[in-house]
């Protein structure tokens, strides 16, 4: 029941990798490719989370038609296998 709303969405403070919404919920979705999935992880800054957040306004504040009951950031991690493993509710502020 998810719609991808965009991919690489640039905005003025940075780029968002995906953004979807289904009813109730829109997600802006971080990922990180690396070697292991500690590599992945270990890749999102405390100033990259900063910026993400401040993306993720600016993108809602441009498409405010999208703007839902709940909105969260997501992390999804790829391991060099292809392995994928997502954390739901990544960031917080």
């Amino acid at each position: 029941g998810w719609a991808i709303l965009a991919r690489r969405a640039r905005t003025p403070v940075g780029e968002l990798d995906i953004i979807a919404a289904n009813g109730t919920t829109l997600v802006f979705v971080e990922v990180k490719a690396r070697p292991s999935f500690r590599e992945a992880a270990f890749a999102l800054s405390a100033a990259q989370q900063r910026r993400l957040y401040a993306a993720g306004e600016a993108w809602l504040a441009a498409n405010p038609q999208h703007a839902r009951e709940e909105t969260r950031f997501d992390v999804i991690l790829v391991a060099a296998d292809g392995a994928r493993h997502r954390i739901r509710d990544a960031i917080r502020f």
